[in-house]
C-alpha cells in the first residue's frame, strides 16, 4: 500500500483548486485526451461546480462517473445526469456508464467513501475483488440504501485503480475513523481492499 496524504479542513475551494492543478498537469504532458472518474452523492458537487469555472481545455477532458443508480438520466437520483447538466456546458464529454464501455485509463480516480466503507457502489455485501476480470459491474446493494432504493451500475477496484492517483474527500468523523482504519489495515472493506492494493499517490482531504 501507498503513502495517504491527508489534508485536514479543505473547503470546497480548496479540492477545486487542487482538481484543477491536478488536470493542468494532466492535460500539459500530452495532447491525447484525459479521463477522470467523479463519485455521485452530495459532497462533490459544490467541488465540482467551483471546478467548473476554471478555464481548463474542458474538451479534453472525458468524465466518468464512479457509478450510478440504474434510472434514467432526468431522475433526481441519477448522478450521471447531475454531472452532465454541470459539465458538459465546458465542452468535457461525460460518460454514461454500461458494461459495453472500454474503461480507459484514468490521470485521476476520485473516490467517496460510506459509513459503510463502500466505495463506488461496491457495497460490503458485494464481495468486490481485486482481481474482478470485469471493469464495470451492475450489482445490487444489499440492503438498498434508503435514500436511493435503486440497482446500481459500478466501475470495479481494478478499474479504480488503473489511475495515475486516487482522490478521497471524507466528510465527518465517523468516515474518517473507518478511512484511517482502513489505511492501518484494520478492517476488509471495500474501501481498505482497494487502499491494500494502491501502489499511486492517495490525497484524502477531509
Amino acid at each position: 500500500m501507498t503513502d495517504i496524504e491527508i489534508i485536514e479542513n479543505a473547503s470546497d475551494e480548496d479540492i477545486a483548486g487542487w482538481l484543477r492543478g491536478r488536470l493542468e498537469a494532466a492535460l500539459a504532458e500530452s495532447a491525447a485526451p484525459v479521463a477522470i472518474t467523479v463519485p455521485g452523492g452530495s459532497t462533490p458537487f459544490p467541488i465540482l461546480t467551483a471546478l467548473a469555472k476554471a478555464p481548463l481545455d474542458w474538451e479534453r477532458i472525458t468524465v466518468w462517473p464512479g457509478d450510478d443508480r440504474l434510472v434514467p438520466e432526468d431522475h433526481p437520483a441519477s448522478n450521471t445526469g447531475k454531472i452532465r447538466q454541470l459539465l458538459e456546458p465546458t465542452g468535457a464529454e461525460v460518460v454514461t456508464l454500461t458494461t459495453m464501455e472500454e474503461v480507459p485509463h484514468f490521470a485521476l480516480a476520485w473516490l467517496g467513501m460510506g459509513g459503510d466503507g463502500h466505495i463506488a457502489s461496491l457495497f460490503p455485501n458485494t464481495d468486490p475483488r481485486v482481481d474482478d476480470p470485469q471493469r464495470i459491474r451492475r450489482l445490487t446493494p444489499d440492503p438498498l440504501p434508503p435514500e436511493a432504493p435503486f440497482d446500481r451500475i459500478t466501475l470495479t477496484i481494478p478499474a479504480l485503480l488503473d489511475s495515475g492517483e486516487l482522490l478521497f474527500v471524507i466528510r465527518g468523523a465517523d468516515k474518517r475513523a473507518v478511512f484511517e482504519a482502513a489505511a492501518e489495515g484494520e478492517h476488509d472493506l471495500p474501501v481498505a481492499r482497494l487502499l491494500r492494493e494502491a501502489r499511486q499517490k492517495v490525497t484524502c482531504f477531509t
